[in-house]
This record gives C-alpha cells, structure tokens and sequence, in this order.
C-alpha cells in the first residue's frame, strides 16, 4: 500500500488530484471554525468547555466535525445532503415519474441530482432556523447549562443572517463534494465526512485515556484493533451469485458464452440503517428539550430512552436490523435482475430462469441481510457498551465513526490503485 501511495505522488496529474483534494479538504474544515455573524464566539468557547457533548446532537456533531456546537459557517455539515439523498431514493421507489427518471440513464440521474440539490437548501433553511432558535436565551437549549448567551443581539435582521449564512454553507459545502468527485480522488461526499470524523478522533481519545484506567485505556485499544479489523473483513465480504451466458449464433459468429457473478455485499445497506436509526431515536431528546422539566414526557425519555439505558439499547439494535431489511428490500430489486439476466440470455447454473431465479436471488439476499444487519447492529452499539465500562459515550472506535472511516478509507484507495493501474502497467507484465 505505502509503494502505491509512492507511485501515486510521483505521477503528476494523479498527484495534482490529490492536492486537489487535501485543498478541498483543508478549506472544508476553516470553514468549521469561522463563526457566524452575530454569534459570540468567546461564548461559545466558555460553553463547550462546560458540555462535552450533547446526546440529542451527537449525531450531526460527528459529521460537521464539531462544528454545530460552535454555530459556525459549515455548521450544518453535511447532513442535510444525506438527509436529502436518503429521501430521493425513498421517493424513487414510490414515486412513478422518479423512478422513470431514474431508468433514463445519466439524462434522468442528474435530474435526480438536481431534485437532491433543491431538496438540501429546503433542509438546510430549516436545520439552520431550528438551531439557531435552540441557540437563543441564556441559558439557551442547545446548552442547557451555560448561562451565556452565545447569540447576544436577537433581532430578526441578525437572525436571518445566520440563517442565510448556515445555508450558504452547506450549498457550499455540496459544491466542495461534487469538486472533489470530478477533479479530486474518491467520492467528494464521503471524503467531506471523513475528514468531520478523523478530525474528532485525536480530542475523543485523548479525553478517553484521561477518563478511563490503563487497563481499561489497553483494553478498549485491543477492542478497536479487532473492530477495525472485523469491519474491513465485513465490508469486503460478498457472497458470488455465478452467473452463465449462453451462445447466440449473430451471422457467422458465436456471442455470449461468458461466466460472470452478481456480487451480493453482505453489508449492503451501507451506513445508512445506523442513520436512519439513529435520527429516529433522537426525536424523544428533541421533544424532551421543550417539555416540562420533570414532567411525563421528561421523565419518561430520562428512564427508558437515553443513551446507555438497556432499553435504548435494544431499541437502537432492533431499528438497525429492520431499517437494514428496509433498505435492501428498495435498493435490490430481485425480480428486476433476474428479468434483465433472461433477457440478455444469462442464468445461474442449476437454477432456471425468471420467476425461480428472482426466488433464489430472494433467499440468498435475505440470508446474507441478517448477518450484514447483525453486524451493523453490535458495531452501532459498542460505543453504548463501552460508557458502562468508561463512562464517556464519545467511544472514538465504534459505531457510526469507525464504519465510514473504513468504508471511505478503503473506497477511496481502491480507487488510487485503479488510476494507477491506467498509467502502469508493471503488474501485467510480471
């Protein structure tokens, strides 16, 4: 790996893709510390010094890289996009002119993308009003217990400037994304929030091994080591459907005849379950921030839904599993390709075409589903374990983190191979 990454930097215009990137990157996370007009920034520093972390925000923390605590420019991170994307894709399956749309080719795939563009500056207008109206007062709600107040002129024209300026951020934000994919290397999105999280990652265990024991601190350093490696092993894991073409007499020649496979992921909803199980969850802490303090709702959250409570717990385990069904259930259509492999003459062997095909396809994807959801659920809730053990939730090597580090890292090195791969071709030759 460090021989490709060598062989990376000494060729020019991959390695100008590169410097593209790190540029990209490097601006993105400025960006993360420049406040916004009218927000106190001494403030806000005397405040998050005082809360680590917030339960009901940790999510969208993690991914604007510590930036929404500090209402900075590119406060709102990237959520809003995905928060976007996820609903497009949603909407394909049960929005007939999305779908067509969607089978038009490149033509209908930016449509779609400009649909995801729109659909993030609504979210980001609302995502920006709704922090911003948690960041008023002193004490204000997004820091219950800070007296300062981080947004001291509350006019309408102050308030609408944030708003103005959060939004401007995040189309920014979407713009450095789509520069990285078409000049950089790897997938600009996810190369953005990797870089939120890595950024986090030296803060979260430095605080770890000043709050935990030795051998509690080496004990959860072999726990991320067999994390990170069972991750890797995971999400390269895929299950080979074989896959045969029969001959077509064209004329005088023989076509097809070829052997190929569908490579099914055993992980093949991604990280999106973790998301969607995760947003849902921190509705009650939402609702709790404007109930009555002590009252039913408040209590009822503060027992059985915060985190670390074995109901909470489970309850995140059991969402994960069934939006990992859920989404593979839209994303993988086994009628669809077992109707495209008749047609252009494929067959699994032993297994005829059509309708018996869509079955088998069924049952192997349902199989290998369990496992992938089973695993994405204990790597989701090993930061919850290990509070019990440390008794700081920010665990910086499981959960939501370690699965989008891995997962970007690895994509965006396969990616450097295949351009190295274009323009050296020593490993044919040997």
């Amino acid at each position: 790996m460090l021989t490709a990454f060598a062989r990376a930097f000494r060729t020019p215009d991959l390695r100008s893709k590169i410097f593209f990137t790190l540029g990209i990157i490097a601006l993105y996370r400025l960006g993360a510390f420049v406040p916004a007009p009218g927000v106190s920034y001494g403030a806000i520093q005397e405040c998050l010094a005082l809360v680590e972390d917030s339960s009901v925000y940790g999510l969208v923390n993690l991914f604007s890289g510590g930036a929404l605590l500090q209402l900075s420019v590119f406060a709102l991170g990237i959520m809003p996009y995905i928060t976007a994307s996820i609903i497009i894709q949603l909407l394909v399956v049960v929005i007939p002119r999305l779908e067509a749309l969607k089978e038009e080719g490149q033509s209908g795939q930016a449509k779609l993308t400009q649909y995801t563009r729109y659909l993030t500056i609504v979210l980001a207008v609302l995502q920006s009003t709704g922090i911003v109206a948690l960041g008023r007062g002193a004490p204000s709600n997004l820091f219950p217990t800070c007296p300062q107040a981080i947004i001291p002129d509350e006019s309408i024209f102050r308030v609408l400037t944030i708003v103005a300026v959060m939004t401007a951020g995040t189309a920014m934000i979407m713009w450095f994304g789509e520069l990285v994919t078409a000049k950089g290397v790897g997938n600009g999105m996810s190369i953005l929030i990797f870089a939120s999280i890595v950024a986090t990652l030296p803060a979260q265990v430095l605080n770890l091994l000043q709050a935990a024991s030795t051998v509690v601190a080496v004990g959860l350093a072999l726990l991320a080591l067999v994390v990170v490696v069972a991750v890797i092993y995971v999400e390269q894991a895929q299950r080979r459907i074989p896959v045969q073409y029969a001959k077509r007499m064209i004329g005088r020649r023989a076509y097809g005849g070829t052997s190929t496979y569908i490579p099914l992921k055993v992980n093949q909803a991604g990280i999106i379950p973790v998301i969607f199980a995760s947003s849902l969850l921190y509705l009650p802490s939402l609702v709790q921030q404007v109930a009555e303090p002590g009252g039913a709702v408040d209590t009822f959250v503060t027992n059985y839904l915060s985190p670390g409570n074995p109901a909470y717990v489970v309850g995140y385990f059991l969402l994960i599993l069934f939006f990992t069904y859920f989404y593979v259930a839209i994303t993988f259509n086994p009628v669809e390709v077992a109707d495209n492999m008749k047609k252009y003459g494929g067959f699994v062997p032993g297994i005829r075409p059509g309708r018996p095909t869509a079955e088998y396809l069924d049952h192997i994807l349902s199989r290998i589903t369990l496992v992938g959801a089973l695993y994405l659920g204990a790597v989701a809730v090993l930061p919850l374990l290990a509070l019990s053990l440390t008794g700081d939730q920010q665990f910086p090597f499981g959960g939501t983190a370690v699965l989008i580090i891995v997962g970007v890292g690895l994509e965006t090195v396969k990616q450097i191979e295949s351009q190295l791969m274009l323009r050296n071709y020593e490993g044919f030759l040997r």
